[in-house]
């Protein structure tokens, strides 16, 4: 095994990373003129068509002679507005996440033998394979989670007696296991990086029969497995805007990239995990805690418009907070008006805000969201609408349900598998062509040296 902290060793992995990529970055321009669609966006933001989908959409602005036009925003899972699924919850008091699971996954709302069946499955596809916590969890831990959830994933396939077949019965039970087994292994996880890594008491909490998905992660995430009604049903909430969103997402893509070359469901949520893992796509809201926190240790009067906005100004401008000039939080590649995601979370923040004691923290979201777009508009050619994002608001309901900052991601993969498995199903059953787009080289032909008339250029 290599010593990487040897110095000599360090030394020679800099001097390669020296003569790494001479040429450096392309010339921005080369994209425009070879129409090479850098990100697969187009040129004005917007995502190429890479294919076609009846799982969901979002909708985020209107185009009018040829400019766009900041509206509302709307997540449709289906066709069918995802406030509303919402708010039919609302209206019952009742758990949703299991309902627009099956949603996403049949096509088609739930009756309640519908649900009731879904729900019992769920609870069958739970359980674990033999010794596999103990085998590949508590004696492997890691200190990232959503590294355990990729490994934990990919091991899966070993225990799964008929893992490559990709017929639709054994499609639907694998993803069915899936979204079982996912909160498993993510609490399980947690718990073993406590024990490895910080050193504290380890507790795993069996699941129980008859609770929804947020219930069992409230239940076997804490210690004495107490909880309120109204912590769970703000989960709930929470599961319910992050199952999915539009198959252009960067993990939804990948699932379907991978399940196109005809792999199994392990190999294609773990690279869909991988997906959500990196900064650019899941991990925006542990930021805005951060940015919370550093305001609130900047700005002496939080209710100072005038002090709050000098400060976010600094902070666009690069001298402070993390200094990336961004405001985290703020601004999505496809709402403009709006965040219908965050408009439902804003609304149920406020209500645990007030119960929890977090009103403090509440406001000053509020007020970075009602301020900022003034600012942004201003470094902007044309208003194409700037609102506050998901991220905003979720991070404060992680930290008012007491969740742990290491699950915050991982949260956001255990709800997003059951948008996850239903792009790899209808992958399956509708394209049956694997993803092959092209690259233009920006290179000439040259002639082969022979070894031993190659020299390096400092000879």
């Amino acid at each position: 095994m290599v010593n990487y902290d040897n110095s000599a060793i360090k030394q020679e992995f800099e001097n390669l990373a020296a003569r790494y990529n001479p040429d450096g970055e392309f010339d921005a321009r080369l994209y425009t003129e070879c129409n090479a669609k850098r990100g697969l966006r187009n040129a004005d933001g917007t995502g190429i068509v890479a294919g076609l989908t009846r799982i969901s959409n979002v909708h985020g602005y209107l185009i009018n002679e040829f400019e766009r036009v900041p509206v509302d925003g709307e997540l449709f899972y289906r066709g069918i507005n995802v406030r509303d699924i919402v708010n039919a919850c609302r209206r019952e008091d009742r758990f949703g996440y299991e309902e627009a699971s099956w949603l996403l996954l049949f096509g088609e709302l739930p009756t309640r033998e519908d649900l009731a069946l879904y729900q019992k499955m769920i609870e069958e596809c739970r359980m674990m394979p033999n010794n596999f916590i103990d085998d590949m969890i508590m004696r492997n831990p890691s200190p990232d989670i959503m590294n355990m959830l990729a490994r934990s994933v990919i091991s899966l396939y070993g225990y799964d007696e008929n893992p490559d077949d990709t017929s639709e019965v054994n499609s639907l039970r694998q993803s069915m296991q899936m979204i079982a087994r996912l909160p498993v292994i993510m609490v399980a996880s947690y718990q073993a990086k406590r024990r490895a890594y910080d050193r504290k008491s380890m507790y795993l909490h069996m699941p129980e029969e008859g609770l929804s998905i947020a219930e069992n992660i409230l239940s076997t995430l804490r210690a004495d497995r107490k909880y309120t009604h109204e912590e769970a049903m703000l989960l709930d909430r929470c599961m319910i805007l992050h199952a999915e969103h539009g198959g252009g997402n960067n993990s939804a893509f990948v699932s379907r990239a991978v399940t196109s070359s005809g792999t199994d469901i392990y190999s294609a949520m773990a690279a869909a995990i991988g997906s959500l893992k990196g900064p650019r796509h899941g991990g925006a809201n542990l930021k805005v805690c951060d940015m919370i926190d550093n305001i609130k240790a900047n700005v002496r009067d939080l209710r100072d418009d005038d002090e709050l906005t000098a400060y976010l100004a600094k902070i666009l401008a690069k001298e402070a907070n993390d200094r990336s000039g961004l405001i985290y939080g703020m601004g999505h590649a496809v709402y403009t008006k709006s965040d219908p995601r965050a408009v439902v979370l804003k609304e149920e923040a406020e209500k645990m805000a007030k119960i929890k004691g977090y009103t403090e923290d509440f406001a000053l979201l509020s007020s970075i969201e009602r301020l900022t777009p003034a600012l942004l508009n201003k470094k902007m050619i044309g208003n194409t609408g700037i609102s506050a994002n998901v991220d905003m608001y979720s991070g404060l309901v992680y930290r008012m349900l007491e969740i742990p900052r290491e699950l915050y991601t991982p949260l956001f993969a255990v709800a997003r598998m059951s948008g996850w498995c239903a792009h790899r199903l209808e992958e399956i059953q509708t394209c049956r062509r694997i993803m092959r787009p092209a690259y233009r080289p920006l290179f000439h032909h040259r002639e082969y040296i022979d070894l031993c008339n190659r020299e390096n250029e400092e000879n």
